[in-house]
């Protein structure tokens, strides 16, 4: 063995090249790595070695997809290369955990944190690759120690004589532990490995029976096949096997137990050789640990939280119920943006041992899954009330400012609850409900828990699906559009059609505006959607004058123009490109926006619609009724039409109308016309209705009584 020397440089301030880096990781490597080694190769022999070794770890390190496979053939070119002391894999592995990152990886194509997780996860490839090879190498080892030792059995002579001598000579000085016992399992004889391995005296180790050296972490099949063994039904057995030493201590070993016969074959002797792999264990766990733990709070994170809940959700575990609490901070974002992510960082851990201090116990595991959200998973509750208590001590545990960088800042925290019998729900429908939940609770105002419920986790599961499929349903042409006549009253002719459309959802059928216009206005889709339905209905006019559908008079069409439309600033010119595009005359389209809409407009945002009234095209102030408009207000307002909306005229289907309706409706029609504005009622259902709306002076109508929305075929049979 070599003199160790001193250990690697200094960290250097500067990033060097990657040439340079790779050699100088490279250096650093065969530094503290050569002197545990029992190569034949000279020092910039092995240097070159390693160089290359640091090139596969630097391309593995920056491949996408990663793939820490290959860690593994690292490890195994190491043990190929003589690194097999005890000693090697620590000082190995301690250079990759410290340098590997400095030298070899890239900040600006791989975040520190990815960085960070890719670099352990190649350590625990390469410990397992390592051991692999070890271990292949020991069996390789100990099929030669068996067949001398079966051979010294058998030989006679003088050829008996030289096969003791050798297998004494290897059962001495070998490195691994060695004892033999008698059938019924005393300990015969011990090698000097063995006996340092145990931590006493070959006495203590000899005194022993091989049945009395059973551990609480052995696993069930080692003493059943330790039984086979003894009785002659197995030649051998393996597997890794944790004993007790004399100082209390735990040796862990990769344990082969090879049965020994004689010259007639009757079961004589039970050779076992024991490799101590307590360290590569140890590491091996600490690897672990950091792959299961968030390295800010120290708390289990998302793959440790995930594994534990599969495992609770398997079909074979004992809880019978299951509960799970999502909690994410309020206004955490706002800590981040103003005092920095310092701060925000000694916050969580703050929270976090808040959390842990409350709501731990048995049956329970708190986790930090990402960012401010933390989840408490609850096994086998005795029943929902101690779910939502978790919550409840969760909320109170935060409930006191929390003192981070001199400041007092308060946490607020929202929390979504779920609590079910584990065989109705799956991990991830579980997580995404508590997350729903928790969404919930936010929107009523945070620092508060909210239990889920299956019908509005349906709901909006259904509204995320939908949001998402949009835009392949823009794409995929999976819209189109019914239209609904538009009658005038005096005389009971064609005057048009609104145009509405629809959603032929492969999954769902045909969806109404009302499942899907909010959605694709909060996501900005109902500006492409807005601008098809534009240019679709005015071909169809077109294609209706063509066809000299509505006689001497025009039809006009009307499409919907939703707020965030309104506010486009390319309304003017797309509007009046697709009427050109056409060649359809402004009157003949006429853009209906809501009277919530347009009354909460400025005057800058209204110059839109004034200048496409200028041009011809009508404006029609959609809903009227509904909002907050002040009636004084209406003769600034660019619009050429009120619709009235179906509440107003519901009175008016009975018999005798109500009183009040009809004096409510005969002061909108009377003001509109004063203003110059013609008047359509909506929702026309009865001839009774039609025919009081016709008295009361309005101008046009639209309802079931007249026609329901269909294709633009069927159009002509409203007349």
């Amino acid at each position: 063995m070599r003199t160790p020397q001193a250990g690697p440089p200094a960290t250097p301030h500067e990033p060097e090249p990657p040439a340079d880096g790779l050699r100088r990781f490279a250096r650093i490597w065969c530094r503290a790595v050569y002197p545990a080694t029992a190569t034949s190769l000279t020092r910039p022999e092995f240097e070159e070695l390693l160089l290359g070794l640091a090139g596969t770890l630097a391309d593995a390190l920056r491949a996408r997809p990663f793939d820490p496979s290959r860690g593994r053939e690292v490890g195994e070119a190491l043990v190929a290369a003589h690194c097999t002391d005890p000693d090697s894999l620590p000082r190995i592995l301690g250079v990759l955990d410290a340098y590997l990152l400095l030298y070899c990886a890239d900040a600006a194509d791989l975040p520190s944190d990815e960085a960070r997780i890719r670099c352990t996860r190649l350590q625990h490839a390469m410990a397992a690759g390592f051991s692999r090879a070890l271990q292949a190498r020991t069996r390789r080892e100990q099929e030669a120690l068996s067949q001398a030792a079966i051979t010294a059995q058998r030989e006679i002579g003088a050829a008996l004589h030289e096969s003791e001598t050798r297998f004494r000579t290897v059962f001495s000085e070998a490195g691994l532990g060695i004892g033999i016992a008698d059938m019924d399992g005393n300990i015969l004889n011990v090698n000097s490995a063995l006996t340092r391995m145990f931590g006493g005296s070959e006495y203590h180790v000899r005194s022993r029976n091989v049945l009395e050296l059973g551990h609480p972490d052995d696993a069930p099949e080692v003493w059943r096949m330790q039984g086979e063994l003894m009785r002659g039904e197995r030649e051998h057995f393996q597997a890794e096997k944790p004993y007790h030493r004399s100082d209390g201590t735990v040796l862990w070993t990769n344990l082969t137990v090879s049965l020994l016969r004689d010259s007639e074959g009757r079961p004589q002797y039970m050779l076992a050789m024991l490799e101590d792999v307590t360290e590569r264990r140890l590491f091996q766990l600490r690897l672990r640990y950091q792959a299961t733990h968030d390295a800010l709070t120290d708390l289990p994170n998302r793959a440790l939280f995930f594994e534990r809940l599969e495992q609770a959700l398997s079909p074979g575990a004992s809880a019978a119920r299951i509960g799970l609490c999502y909690l994410d901070l309020d206004g955490f974002k706002a800590v981040n943006d103003s005092l920095g992510h310092a701060v925000g960082d000694q916050l969580l851990i703050a929270v976090a041992e808040r959390l842990q201090s409350r709501i731990s116990g048995p049956g329970r595991l708190l986790a930090r899954i990402g960012g401010d959200e933390f989840v408490a998973l609850v096994i086998d509750p005795p029943s929902p009330a101690a779910v939502t208590e978790v919550a409840e001590r969760a909320l109170a545990a935060l409930s006191a400012p929390v003192e981070v960088a001199g400041r007092e800042l308060l946490v607020r925290a929202s929390i979504g609850v779920v609590e079910g019998a584990t065989g109705e729900l799956s991990s991830s429908e579980m997580l995404r409900s508590a997350d729903i939940t928790m969404y919930r609770a936010k929107a009523q105002g945070g620092n508060r828990y909210a239990l889920a419920d299956p019908d509005r986790d349906a709901r909006a599961i259904s509204r995320h699906h939908l949001t998402h499929h949009l835009p392949a349903a823009l794409r995929g042409s999976e819209f189109f559009i019914e239209y609904q006549p538009l009658i005038t009253m005096s005389d009971g002719s064609l005057e048009g059609a609104e145009a509405l459309v629809r959603w032929s959802h492969p999954r769902h059928g045909v969806l109404g505006p009302d499942r899907f216009i909010p959605l694709a206005e909060h996501t900005g889709l109902i500006v492409p959607l807005g601008r098809w339905v534009l240019r679709e209905a005015v071909r169809q006019a077109c294609e209706w004058q063509v066809r000299g559908i509505g006689g001497a008079r025009p039809l006009r069409v009307n499409v919907n123009l939703s707020p965030r439309q309104l506010h486009h600033p390319e309304l003017v010119e797309d509007t009046v490109a697709v009427l050109e595009e056409a060649g359809l005359p402004p009157s003949s389209l006429c853009l209906e926006v809501t009277e919530s809409a347009m009354v909460s407009a400025d005057d800058q945002e209204l110059k839109p619609l004034r200048q496409l009234a200028e041009l011809g095209v009508g404006i029609a102030l959609d809903d009227f009724g509904t909002g907050y408009s002040n009636l004084a207000n209406l003769r600034y307002l660019p619009a050429s039409t009120l619709k009235l909306d179906r509440s107003f005229t519901q009175g008016l289907q009975h018999q005798p109308a109500d009183p009040v309706d009809l004096k409510i409706v005969e002061s909108i029609v009377s003001l509109a016309h004063t203003l110059q504005l013609s008047v359509t009622v909506e929702g026309v259902e009865t001839q009774a209705q039609a025919r009081q709306l016709r008295d009361l002076g309005c101008d046009s109508a639209q309802g079931w009584y007249y026609a329901r929305p269909g294709p633009p075929e069927r159009l002509p049979e409203a007349v």
